[in-house]
């Protein structure tokens, strides 16, 4: 069992769950909401003669190594700041979780009603496999035994310093920020997200409000009371779930009279924007194709939000921890905010806890593309210094110019699914082929038999209807692992050797490794080009499902899965570009993390 395991509740049971998380750290969950040093709106655009791009405040969720125990010992000196003898695990959906259901229908173009009736009988009292407001582990993490993680004091770690002084001191972690695709939220990719934290990263997960997610709520703080420049939706009430059914896409939404609870500031939601008169801009046969302005304002606003998340990381990592504490909009009657706040927080421990200088950009589909124009702009955001694609949304990413190009190392990891998406495949190609001739390190793959949700949580939460409509063939569980453990090949290899020198304890199946050429692509599960890039085709899909009833296959590390076919270890992904092994041992060489002597 893994030290992030625990036993299923009862809640587990009833419902669908996450999985726990399989590093040897546990993890932690934070949310913060605060105003942005300078709201504004960005493009024209506007719905209701409203801009349709507001900035006022940036929320995020931070998932982070956390003791095996969250709460500390009694007889730690600060733990009479908790006052609890536990942490509480954080909701999957996010609150107001109705009116969220809501968003989703609505993104989704189906009545809200049986969207509604089927999360709450199945996800709406679903939790996160992570602990809220835990305290920042101080631990390090080492290896007794080859596969055998464990954690070691600070104070008793004696091999990690190398001379640095980084023996005595607690690990400062690395950080990686990560940006959603459409419909998604800060806990859509909570499976990626802390299970990188719990191998023992500081992964900082956005909730865009550039109005691309489903549905979000921000909440009005004093310096934007009142100031109505946006495509504002003023709510009663958080307990008033009758909130208004947004009108299907084509037809413009009636503005909302603005009101003020007696308790709290006001509010204001932000739904999905539709592309006027281009609804569906993402359909990969869609004659108008993407709806580019409306993307490149989103981009950049994204962009902002970026920014923003950024200086408050700094912020947290210079010691202000209790001003973002005080500012912070998620606490008390706020819309979407927990009873707990940031209650239990001991901002002490988080100073100087975060390497900034380095931080890794990740992003799935839309998030994707903003993590390519964040790469691009190398002297907007110097403190990126490599990114993560998942499989990325190649039409919508802006073109290269001669000043803006990807010079930074790169790992893009795609679906089978978007693979078959011929015009998406060449855009992502040429991403790479642009880091590679910077002479950045680049790596580009596809996960066999996988769609394109297989790297969120629907498909871990919905196994058997991502396989029955999508098609996907890969166990969801694998996919996901598959992901996060290529993500930690690729920044043991481009990260600073000392933001990484407790990698010893992180997986590593050697799936980059085994991937220094170019494998041969054989699939025979293109679907007909109406349905390209939304599912696979499954050759005698009847026989197969009938065959696994009574055969159940294993995963590369013979564990029982549901998917559908077992390719076996070192077939499970194909390789389209790859560095090659000497380019990867001078870059390591250059890092410090080889010498010249090291074969």
């Amino acid at each position: 069992m893994s030290p992030s395991s625990s036993s299923k509740t009862l809640r587990d049971r009833l419902q669908h769950a996450l999985p726990p998380y399989t590093g040897s750290y546990s993890v932690g969950f934070l949310e913060l909401e605060l105003p942005v040093r300078e709201p504004r709106h960005f493009s024209h655009i506007k719905r209701n003669n409203q801009y349709a791009l507001r900035l006022d405040t940036v929320l995020f969720a931070v998932y982070y190594p956390c003791d095996r125990d969250p709460v500390r010992h009694h007889d730690h000196p600060r733990s009479w700041r908790t006052g609890r003898s536990s942490h509480s695990r954080p909701l999957w959906l996010p609150r107001p979780r109705v009116s969220t259901c809501k968003g989703f229908a609505r993104f989704s173009n189906v009545p809200h009603w049986p969207v509604t009736t089927y999360l709450a009988l199945t996800s709406m009292f679903t939790k996160l496999p992570a602990h809220r407001n835990a305290w920042l582990s101080s631990q390090w993490p080492t290896v007794e035994q080859e596969d055998d993680a464990t954690l070691v004091d600070s104070q008793e770690e004696g091999e990690l310093g190398e001379g640095d002084g980084g023996d005595k001191h607690k690990p400062s972690f690395p950080v990686v920020i990560f940006s959603h695709g459409l419909g998604g939220s800060r806990t859509m990719y909570s499976s990626i997200c802390g299970e990188l934290a719990s191998f023992g990263i500081v992964v900082v997960a956005m909730e865009h409000r550039d109005g691309s997610g489903a549905r979000t709520y921000v909440n009005c703080s004093d310096n934007n009371k009142g100031n109505t420049t946006g495509p504002v939706q003023w709510e009663k009430s958080e307990s008033q779930d009758s909130l208004r059914t947004a009108e299907p896409p084509g037809k413009e939404q009636k503005p909302i009279t603005k009101h003020k609870r007696e308790d709290s500031s006001p509010y204001y939601r932000v739904d999905y924007l539709f592309p006027k008169d281009n609804a569906r801009d993402t359909r990969p046969n869609n004659a108008r194709g993407v709806d580019t302005e409306l993307r490149a304002a989103q981009i950049e606003m994204r962009l902002a939000e970026i920014e923003e998340a950024f200086y408050i990381l700094d912020l947290i990592n210079c010691g202000k921890g209790d001003q973002v504490h005080i500012q912070n909009l998620r606490q008390g009657s706020n819309v979407g905010s927990c009873s707990m706040g940031l209650n239990g927080v001991d901002w002490r421990d988080w100073s100087e806890r975060l390497d900034l200088a380095s931080v890794t950009i990740m992003g799935h589909s839309f998030g994707a593309a903003t993590a390519v124009a964040a790469l691009r702009s190398e002297k907007r955001f110097t403190w990126i210094t490599q990114g993560i694609l998942l499989d990325a949304w190649g039409p919508a990413t802006p073109e290269r110019t001669e000043k803006e190009a990807v010079r930074k190392p790169v790992l893009s990891i795609g679906s089978e699914a978007f693979m078959h998406w011929t015009e998406n495949f060449d855009r992502v190609e040429q991403i790479c082929q642009e880091a590679r001739a910077a002479g950045a390190l680049c790596w580009m793959t596809t996960i066999r038999g996988s769609t394109h949700l297989s790297q969120t949580d629907l498909a871990v939460l919905y196994p058997n209807w991502m396989s029955l409509l999508m098609k996907t063939i890969v166990n969801p569980k694998r996919a996901i692992s598959l992901t996060v453990h290529s993500a930690l090949e690729f920044l043991k290899v481009v990260l600073p050797r000392q933001q990484t020198r407790f990698t010893r304890a992180w997986a590593d199946e050697q799936l980059l490794t085994n991937a220094d050429s170019e494998t041969k692509v054989l699939s025979d599960h293109r679907p007909d080009d109406k349905r390209v890039a939304a599912r696979l085709k499954i050759p005698n899909e009847f026989s197969l499902r009938l065959r696994n009833g009574f055969r159940v296959p294993t995963d590369a590390s013979g564990r029982p899965m549901k998917g559908l076919v077992n390719w076996g270890a070192g077939n499970e992904i194909w390789c389209h570009q790859s560095p090659g092994r000497d380019l990867v041992d001078q870059y390591m060489r250059r890092n410090g993390w080889m010498s010249d002597s090291t074969t």
